[in-house]
């Protein structure tokens, strides 16, 4: 609900989310081309695999309708699995519980229809199974690792309403309790729900620190659960809410590890247009895509 907000709001938001926190540095962004946000230069997949070497994280934004976005997703995984790494995914899409058909999936366990109806997909994710196909097929085909990172959405839920004293047991001896005092972050997301959430903007913001915390926990679990080769990567695919400006899950994870990764960012661009600007803190790497159709469009 809260990815689905964050999305229209970036198109009707007063406070433009792309333009945060160093709105005199701009750089350019264009359909199918990736900019480095650090110098506006147009590079390569090759070049974004090589900013990897030597990191252990690797986030990569959508926007969750946008087929482009997915897209570009599956060719990032796929540069990095070239350059010779061990990739593994993590994604926004699944809750923990989910985690054994995951397994199931990169071993060749399930077929398709058996992995979309045992893991629920629909009760899991309300977009479409194709949207996100290329990837998990990819997965399968070369047997990549693969990571459900959300939580039960009745922890989210009570967050955003009550806080963390009120979460159940389970939660708590699950979760790392929530770091709340980063003021950036509160900015981002204000910018993001714009004034679609009325009142309740800080309940909404407890609920939303507490899902980026739980899923960069879910990434660290496995580091410290598994076998993992020295030459692995770990990489999230999440909304570009939870990633823009390295204030979500990246920060989490580089707030309890000292290790910064590479974020890439999606960034839809109308129909009829070919270019748009953003800040450069947006990401170390912006890729321009085309913004789908929506209803009503």
């Amino acid at each position: 609900m809260l990815a689905a907000l964050a999305t229209f709001a970036i198109q009707d938001s007063q406070v433009d989310p792309w333009m945060l926190f160093e709105p005199g540095h701009r750089v350019e962004v264009r359909v199918n081309q990736i900019t480095e946000s650090a110098t506006g230069r147009r590079v390569s997949l090759q070049d974004v695999a090589a900013a990897a070497d030597g990191k252990r994280f690797v986030y990569v934004g959508e926007e969750h309708d946008n087929p482009d976005a997915h897209r570009w997703q599956a060719l990032v995984i796929g540069e990095l699995v070239r350059r010779g790494r061990n990739v593994v995914v993590g994604f926004e899409m699944y809750q923990r519980p989910k985690q054994q058909y995951l397994n199931a999936w990169t071993l060749g366990q399930l077929s398709e229809e058996e992995f979309l109806t045992q893991s629920d997909w629909k009760g899991q994710w309300g977009f479409a199974w194709d949207l996100y196909r290329p990837i998990f097929i990819f997965a399968k085909e070369n047997r990549l690792r693969l990571v459900a990172l959300n939580i039960p959405r009745d922890w989210v839920r009570t967050m955003s309403r009550q806080g963390w004293d009120a979460l159940p047991p389970e939660a708590k001896d699950n979760l790392p309790t929530p770091y709340m005092d980063n003021k950036e972050h509160f900015e981002l997301f204000s910018a993001l729900v714009g004034g679609h959430a009325g009142g309740s903007v800080e309940g909404m913001y407890r609920g939303q620190v507490l899902w980026d915390e739980a899923m960069a926990d879910s990434a660290l679990r496995y580091f410290e659960n598994a076998y993992v080769p020295k030459n692995t990567v770990f990489v999230v695919i999440a909304g570009n809410g939870h990633l823009m400006y390295e204030q979500g899950i990246n920060y989490r994870i580089e707030r309890r590890t000292g290790e910064n990764g590479i974020t890439v960012i999606t960034r839809s661009i109308p129909e009829g247009q070919e270019k748009a600007e953003v800040t450069r803190a947006v990401g170390d790497f912006v890729i321009g895509t085309r913004e789908p159709k929506r209803s009503g469009q």
